[in-house]
């Protein structure tokens, strides 16, 4: 489930960026359209798939012991990341299965999902634009035009979730043909989600065997005090890492004695027991 938490044995960039797919033959006949070149055709008439239509969709699967639930995946105090998301709880599953539904919404009512102070709605917009960015019918100006949204609207994809139920495919399969200058600034940028954003997308190149970018920009958040920062540096070098061993190894040589303990104990995770215990005690020394 995308709200899990991101504990270190959570971690897993599969379970983070990718919904849950159906097997069910029954269910893949009546497979929802995609998005075509025009961008009109859709599954119930264009004028139901609204910001509006979807908000009361969502309203109607809303379940107080969900809220319960989901609140306590998020730090939303005072001083917290989540500082001033607002809740209605409502399952990430129930999400998803919506989303899919209004997949071809149009970018600007998918803006105005993003706008939301509601934390399940903004969820619901990523999830469309995540939805039509995997499609392999999606026109390439709808591509550019879900990238530019992502990146001109980072201020409402503001959330570890919300970043990586998106960002691969919506700002990483945009780039991967294409200069990837925006990763480096988002790598420098104030902005903690900004920044994760940066690593996260990376998750594409890796899929495609293309690791460079990955170790880079860890090379600039190796040293971020973020602690979510921290997590998704670790993780994204450990799958960067299966794809070429000796380039993880290298790294680590380099920073695991200065790292943070968290992104350390992320990297390493698959290594054997004798490789661990050398680059703990390192950090050790420290």
């Amino acid at each position: 489930m995308v709200l899990q938490f991101a504990t270190r044995k959570q971690f897993s960039m599969a379970k983070i960026v990718s919904p849950k797919k159906s097997r069910s033959k029954k269910s893949a006949a009546k497979k929802d359209k995609s998005v075509s070149k025009s961008g009109k055709k859709d599954n119930g008439g264009s004028e139901n798939l609204t910001a509006a239509e979807f908000t009361r969709e969502l309203n109607k699967l809303a379940s107080p012991g969900e809220l319960k639930k989901i609140e306590g995946y998020f730090k939303s105090g005072e001083g917290q990341y989540s500082e001033g998301d607002k809740f209605i709880g409502v399952r990430m599953g129930q999400i998803f299965a919506l989303a899919k539904k209004f997949m071809n919404m149009q970018p600007k009512e998918i803006e105005k999902l993003l706008e939301s102070p509601i934390h399940e709605l903004r969820v619901g917009a990523v999830s469309i634009m995540d939805f039509q960015a995997r499609d392999r019918k999606t026109a390439a100006e709808r591509l550019k035009e879900l990238y530019e949204l992502y990146i001109n609207r980072h201020d409402r994809v503001n959330n570890w979730d919300l970043v990586d139920r998106s960002a691969p495919y919506v700002v990483g399969g945009y780039l991967a043909d294409k200069p990837r200058n925006t990763l480096y600034k988002l790598a420098r940028s104030k902005d903690m989600w900004e920044r994760r954003t940066a690593i996260v997308s990376t998750f594409y190149f890796i899929r495609k065997g293309d690791i460079d970018d990955t170790f880079k920009i860890a090379e600039i958040l190796v040293n971020d005090k973020e602690d979510l920062i921290n997590k998704a540096v670790g993780g994204w070098i450990r799958e960067a890492g299966k794809r070429d061993p000796q380039r993880l190894l290298k790294f680590l040589d380099k920073h695991a004695a200065t790292m943070p303990r968290t992104a350390l104990r992320y990297a390493i995770e698959k290594l054997d027991a004798k490789k661990k215990k050398y680059y703990m005690e390192l950090k050790g020394k420290n």
